[in-house]
């Protein structure tokens, strides 16, 4: 059975928006199932009501690469509409922008991990739209690597950044709406919130489940399945290892030049024999843009063999204590800035805390992996429960 986002359950909505002006905050992903766009949808529904359009990291129409590269604003030459950037000069809407709207619908497919920044850009608007009086609608969607699993510290305040706001863990196990629900609760001020939720999703579904159309959330991310290993993956923007940017399988491959990957798997197979549900397949791969572009890398591929026993972070982690253990003087970590932060290594940021940094560097156990992976998540887990749609 077809899950129904909330966007597709739009029409089915009982509040009465006539006589109030509307923006909505969109992307590339944001269809129905029917692959019919947000903006088309909501100007068939609403008409001249619809003011203005609002687009986060990536820009409104997908086409840009990286962090820290920004969108303009401009108007739109087919919908004749305002098209606003929340990853441009601010990362916050201005008091202008939101001039004369009465409620803002925000329509974005998140990917269920903490560095992700569309989360944010939907908090920052709550936290405006709370000071401004006005309304805010999330139409829920899929958390595409499921709603039961959760993986990763919880963000340590002192490493706040545009890729971690709020103390969730890397991997939450939340869908944008519940994300915005736990904001309005336990975050920042409320505001006026409005969470219109999907129909037959379940929360062992992963994205596959949903019979949904995926529709890149952001460039890189190309495949519902690259959604789950970057979990792993996305860590290595913190470091000189290609996360596989400028391939066709990005997100979903790690390597550098001086490694050999037959010989590196064998080193290596020891310490991940414990985890299940994937394969690392030994290959070179050739980016043609970002780090190493036009070399060749040998690392792996990842394979999810059993995404249900899959754990993504701890992987991660592993490869990278191991990655860092190996090339010696050849692996670096990426110097700032990252995502605006100017003053600490963009490794810290990702992770949200210096302790795994300090792991990798000192060859740490995995029992010191588990206890930053579990301190305070029993209190997030109370939080989470609290929230739950579905």
């Amino acid at each position: 059975m077809t899950v129904l986002s909330g966007l597709d359950q739009l029409k089915t909505i009982s509040v009465d928006y006539s006589q109030q002006n509307i923006a909505l905050l969109c992307h590339p992903a944001s269809v129905n199932k029917d692959i019919t766009h947000a903006i088309s949808i909501f100007q068939s529904i609403f008409g001249d009501q619809l003011k203005k359009v609002f687009g986060p990291q990536h820009g409104l129409v997908g086409n840009v690469q990286d962090n820290m590269i920004e969108s303009k604003h401009y108007d739109h030459p087919y919908f004749k509409l305002p098209i606003f950037s929340l990853y441009s000069e601010t990362r916050v809407p201005t008091d202008e922008m939101l001039k004369d709207i009465d409620v803002i619908f925000i329509d974005l497919q998140d990917v269920g991990c903490r560095i992700y920044t569309y989360i944010y850009t939907m908090t920052l608007v709550m936290k405006e739209c709370a000071r401004l009086g006005i309304k805010v609608v999330i139409l829920d969607r899929p958390n595409p690597i499921g709603g039961e699993q959760i993986e990763g510290n919880i963000l340590d305040p002192k490493f706040k950044s545009f890729v971690g706001l709020h103390p969730l863990p890397i991997r939450h196990g939340l869908t944008i709406g519940e994300v915005a629900l736990m904001a309005n609760k336990f975050w920042q001020e409320p505001c006026d919130l409005k969470v219109i939720s999907m129909k037959n999703w379940k929360r062992e579904m992963y994205f596959r489940d949903t019979h949904l159309p995926w529709v890149l959330p952001s460039p890189n991310l190309a495949t519902p399945e690259a959604a789950l290993t970057f979990i792993a993956t996305v860590l290595y923007e913190g470091t000189n290892i290609s996360e596989g940017r400028g391939t066709t399988i990005s997100l979903e491959n790690l390597g550098h030049p001086n490694i050999e990957p037959f010989s590196f798997l064998e080193e290596i197979q020891d310490k991940i024999k414990h985890l299940n549900g994937f394969k690392l397949r030994p290959c070179i791969f050739q980016p043609t843009f970002q780090k190493h572009a036009r070399k060749d890398c040998g690392g792996f591929q990842i394979h999810v063999t059993d995404k249900f026993s899959f754990r993504p972070w701890e992987l991660g982690q592993i490869l990278m204590r191991e990655f860092f253990h190996k090339l010696k003087s050849n692996f670096k970590w990426t110097e700032p800035p990252y995502e605006y932060e100017y003053d600490d290594s963009p490794i810290n940021f990702i992770n949200g805390t210096d302790k795994l940094k300090s792991w990798v560097e000192n060859n740490g156990e995995l029992k010191d992996l588990y206890q930053v992976e579990a301190d305070r998540l029993e209190a997030y887990m109370a939080e989470r429960n609290q929230v739950l749609l579905y």
